[in-house]
């Protein structure tokens, strides 16, 4: 039985997840933005560790998050599933951040940082993430005028070399990134075309499975089958420019 903490766990991906590892008899530790997005989730949350609050589009947040983590005591695994997708404007974080950066890099950045380490992390990615410019000099869009989609695409472009980062440094840890694929999740709309039950496979099989196949680190990964991300993921002076832009962007140092 593994421990595993599940970030965006009330709806879609992550919350597929818990089902299946809560009945794949794992501990399961959820999260929820919102002490009101907690109680829609019914008779899960008695079957869950617990359920821990915070938004993580707020740095503050995202810290008292990490706390709430610890103080369950250390996880086996993490799956950093939350995620914001096409947002039609940047929207300022409480700390003048772009939403879709706070939430799709930024807490993944601070958790990693702040939650005890465990012995595996799963991050969330897109296939969107291939083609995304790799310029770090505006990753908050202060700057350039707003693109939804290419916002979208570079956050998930820097939490896969986040992912890759971290394999890097951290040997002891099994760090990965997943394309879910474009599944029909209240974030993926109701025209998605891929499987919702093969989005969120691989994550469960990455945080719990004792399979050769899936005791593996670095590695980018769609429907249990390793792809090749985007150059920039795999390519040290990236993740190492990547990590000290978060470094400077939250005042974590990470390695």
């Amino acid at each position: 039985m593994a421990r595993i903490f599940i970030t965006g766990s009330t709806d879609g991906l992550g919350l597929a997840n818990a089902r299946t590892l809560l009945d794949g008899g794992h501990e399961v530790l959820l999260h929820a933005r919102t002490r009101d997005r907690a109680n829609t989730i019914g008779d899960l949350a008695q079957q869950a560790a617990g359920i821990v609050i915070g938004d993580l589009s707020s740095a503050p947040e995202t810290h008292s998050v990490a706390r709430q983590v610890n103080e369950y005591g250390r996880m086996d695994s993490i799956i950093h599933n939350a995620g914001v997708y096409l947002s039609p404007q940047r929207i300022a974080t409480p700390e003048g951040h772009s939403r879709t950066l706070a939430v799709n890099v930024l807490a993944p950045y601070i958790l990693t940082a702040l939650i005890e380490r465990p012995d595996r992390l799963i991050y969330v990615s897109s296939g969107m993430h291939i083609g995304a410019a790799a310029d770090l000099t505006d990753i908050d869009w202060t700057q350039r005028r707003w693109n939804a989609g290419a916002a979208y695409s570079e956050s998930k472009l820097h939490v896969s070399a986040l992912s890759a980062a971290v394999a890097r440094h951290w040997p002891a840890v099994l760090s990965n990134s997943v394309d879910p694929g474009w599944v029909p999740t209240k974030m993926g709309g109701p025209g998605a075309t891929d499987d919702l039950a093969l989005g969120h496979d691989t994550q469960s099989w990455l945080a719990a499975s004792n399979d050769p196949a899936a005791l593996v680190s670095g590695n980018y990964w769609h429907h249990r089958r390793q792809r090749t991300p985007a150059p920039e993921v795999t390519d040290p002076n990236f993740q190492d420019r990547l990590t000290d832009t978060l470094a400077e962007l939250t005042g974590i140092t990470l390695f």
